[in-house]
């Protein structure tokens, strides 16, 4: 999916936005804290990926950072001359798409109800077509345009949902464990793709996820939320070698790394 902060759908990449900071964001819902103090600094070109328990508040972070739901605290994207920028174009995959597997939606008229404020019957152009399939070639998935969604494999599924985040390329790329139950093969085609990806738009990209051997290869910097905030900030090593994170994970502990407050 697709969140666009200004007017037109060739949003400016990250060179408009070189990064986005996070002060002290808080989220209550009723008399219950789910989050507090979140303090972040997310770099241009990086991905991010977030780890913690079940519960820990990932999933709210990501809800709150797209808008979604209201959160205490501040967001400001800054340029490269590091002044404010005007609000970004956030890609978001949720953690779960729901929809009726029987329907007989191809993936073209999924995209194309993105895509256009008529009826999906009424704007089958050969343009239409064309950008589709651009969109759909970012992440390799051309070849399923004519497919029933209902058809595509959880793998198959999650290349389509990136290809729709990634129309416009965004500044800022949220993922929410777009891999759960997607084979150890396709995990790490989905984890390569992403890499590429953030190295060809420069994005940054925060991505939860549970899969600690791929975020250890992949990913730039590793946040630790508990306690209801970031408790660790830092390189793969050095958060997977804290020893509450090896605890809580059932990690062998190596060197004991400190990290950071983001």
């Amino acid at each position: 999916m697709n969140r666009q902060a200004d007017n037109g759908r060739n949003g400016a990449r990250c060179g408009a936005i070189c990064c986005t900071r996070i002060i002290n964001l808080g989220v209550t819902r009723g008399q219950y804290e789910i989050l507090r103090g979140v303090n972040l600094h997310i770099h241009c070109g990086e991905l991010t990926a977030v780890i913690g328990g079940n519960g820990a508040g990932k999933t709210t972070l990501l809800k709150a950072i797209v808008g979604e739901i209201p959160y205490s605290g501040e967001l400001i994207y800054l340029d490269e001359k590091e002044t404010r920028a005007s609000g970004p174009v956030i890609g978001y995959v949720p953690q779960k798409f729901d929809f009726d597997r029987s329907s007989p939606i191809s993936v073209f008229d999924f995209f194309a109800s993105f895509l256009s404020n008529k009826p999906v019957w009424l704007v089958r152009s050969k343009k239409l077509r064309e950008e589709i399939l651009q969109s759909l070639s970012r992440v390799g998935a051309q070849h399923l345009i004519d497919r029933k969604l209902g058809a595509l494999s959880g793998g198959e599924l999650q290349r389509v949902l990136l290809a729709l985040a990634l129309d416009p390329v965004p500044n800022l790329l949220l993922l929410d464990e777009p891999v759960s139950g997607i084979d150890h093969s396709g995990l790490r085609m989905f984890y390569k793709l992403v890499s590429d990806l953030r190295r060809q738009f420069d994005l940054s990209i925060i991505l939860v996820s549970h899969d600690l051997g791929m975020v250890e290869k992949y990913a730039d910097r590793v946040i630790f939320v508990n306690n209801k905030t970031v408790e660790l900030c830092g390189t793969p090593e050095e958060v997977f070698s804290n020893g509450g994170v090896a605890e809580l994970f059932g990690l062998n502990l190596r060197s004991r790394g400190k990290g950071t407050q983001c």
